[in-house]
């Protein structure tokens, strides 16, 4: 590891909070109850030759370098509305950001919150969440980390090998940058939680059966992201496939050596083909065809030698606290975002969505949810996605990790909030009421993430209660220890789990919840989730 000169910085510029890392110093931003370093390298640049290899070290620098602003978000999918064949970000991505408590450096070491940011393994950015909140009311510290996305995070090729999923590969990275530096940022390296949503979430579950991963972290949180979850056919939209989070290695080399072609990269040797691919620009890759053709993290390699779902059934899993919870709503925000294109307006067309995703089980599935039984049928069948794909198979991948390490903490949550604020820029239909959508408990935690009007001041106190949670968790592995309503853990008594925590707003809003009948998990589980 080479050393480099740290950006010179003019004199009326040298002011700001200044910390020791193992690479070199970094000067932050003050920002009175809480200070904030950003753009950390904790890899080299994945470019040139680096491209499609795990995360190497950054270089080390001499003299103060300037953190004081974001770095680019690594290469993803344009924001919608952008303009077709608009690259956003840079390759050059690989960074994190730091927030501290003030005074930075307590007695005895914070609890350090590591944030993956969701996605769908295409989108998003670590410079998108401001941890104020977390770090001050919480007494955490708070990393948030950008890693490679689509082609660039995750894709496969023959000549790659057996490469592990570069985007996973970049989250651990970041993890044993933490395990070396969060003491100098007033961290315990040893009370290290993982918290991730969606993606971020998918994510987690792989470093939970990841052998790479051990001893990274001390416990983790996963909102809206099961090791089971996944998307029957229709979904997304009528002929939309059925989605898995996680492919075969050899699946994504296969589509790897077919992109290839349609790249122009035809040499008979493999070690050929790839020295052409890692001559192709970023604009040349970075396409809506290949940045979806790869966003799937490959198992059967040493980072991720099974797929998470089947790894925790084997319990071949990490054994630390776990929080695991859904939105009440989860699957509105898919169907919102696709019914101007794919309206769902009778229920005829209920019906065909049911025959398409669910074949000879659709009837029991209609009978289950009648359309009747919605306010229409468009919120019928987000229902019927939402118990089916997320709700259920969060529980029953809590009741997986109970069967084999049954004294383990474990909590489960709904995010129930009836009428949270609606994420900026989605469409709005007054039949079709979002509710606890996907995502729609991030404001809560994050108050950078944009919305159309802000939280009211019950809905301020729900937030103060999250964040207090989320905290306790990290300090302590339970969520309990800031006076507010008790959290109970799950048992693992019983064939089915215990009530989880609501969290809404309002008198008696934070309570437990029946959950696992609430959305039909028992139905489910007797069905089966095919299509």
């Amino acid at each position: 590891m080479t050393a480099s000169p740290a950006a010179a910085l003019p004199a009326a510029d040298r002011s700001g909070p200044v910390v020791r890392t193992d690479h070199g110093p970094v000067r932050g931003t003050a920002h009175g109850s809480y200070a904030t370093f950003e753009g950390v390298p904790y890899a080299a640049a994945p470019v040139g030759r680096l491209r499609w290899r795990p995360p190497a070290p950054a270089a080390a620098w001499h003299g103060v370098r300037d953190a004081r602003t974001a770095a680019p978000r690594c290469v993803q999918m344009p924001a919608p509305g952008t303009p077709a064949g608009t690259v956003t970000g840079a390759e050059d991505c690989l960074y994190l950001n730091v927030t501290t408590p003030t005074p930075a450096r307590p007695a005895a070491g914070r609890p350090v919150l590591v944030w993956l940011h969701g996605g769908a393994f295409l989108g998003g950015s670590g410079g998108d969440y401001d941890a104020r909140r977390l770090a001050v009311r919480g007494g955490a510290v708070v990393v948030t980390v950008n890693y490679r996305l689509g082609i660039f995070g995750y894709f496969g090729h023959p000549g790659l090998g057996s490469a592990p999923p570069f985007g996973l590969a970049d989250q651990q990275a970041a993890l044993r940058w933490v395990q070396a530096n969060a003491a100098y940022f007033g961290g315990d390296p040893a009370r290290v939680t993982l918290v991730g949503e969606s993606a971020g979430a998918l994510g987690i579950c792989a470093h939970l059966t990841s052998p790479t991963a051990a001893g990274l972290f001390q416990r983790a949180v996963l909102q809206s992201g099961s090791c089971s979850m996944s998307f029957p056919r229709g979904a997304l939209g009528p002929g939309s496939p059925a989605y898995e989070p996680f492919a075969a290695q050899h699946d994504v080399q296969t589509a790897g050596a077919q992109a290839a072609r349609r790249l122009g990269c035809t040499a008979e040797r493999d070690e050929e083909v790839v020295a052409c691919l890692r001559g192709q620009s970023t604009d040349r890759l970075a396409t809506a065809e290949l940045m979806q053709s790869f966003n799937r993290p490959a198992y059967g390699n040493a980072l991720l030698p099974t797929a998470p779902a089947e790894a925790l059934k084997a319990g071949r899993f990490h054994r630390v606290p776990l929080i695991q919870g859904t939105d009440r709503d989860e699957m509105r925000l898919f169907v919102g975002l696709s019914l101007a294109a794919f309206p769902i307006r009778t229920e005829d067309e209920y019906r065909a969505r049911l025959t398409d995703a669910f074949g000879s089980a659709a009837a029991a599935v209609e009978a289950q949810y009648p359309a009747a039984g919605h306010p229409t049928p468009a919120l019928a069948w987000a229902a019927v996605l939402t118990d089916r794909s997320l709700a259920c198979t969060t529980l029953a991948d809590g009741r997986t990790v109970a069967a084999h390490a049954p004294g383990l903490p474990r909590y489960g949550y709904e995010f129930g909030e009836p009428e949270p604020p609606v994420p900026a820029g989605l469409p709005r239909n007054p039949d079709f009421r979002y509710g606890a959508a996907h995502g729609f408990e991030l404001p809560f935690l994050f108050p950078s993430v944009p919305t159309e009007q802000p939280l009211t001041e019950a809905q301020s106190a729900l937030s103060d209660r999250m964040v207090d949670y989320w905290t306790d968790f990290a300090r302590t592995g339970g969520p309990n220890g800031s006076g507010g309503p008790l959290w109970p853990a799950l048992s693992s008594s019983g064939p089915r789990d215990q009530p989880v925590q609501s969290l809404a707003s309002g008198p008696g809003g934070i309570r437990p919840v029946d959950a696992d009948s609430a959305h039909h998990c028992p139905f489910w589980d007797a069905v089966g989730r095919t299509g």
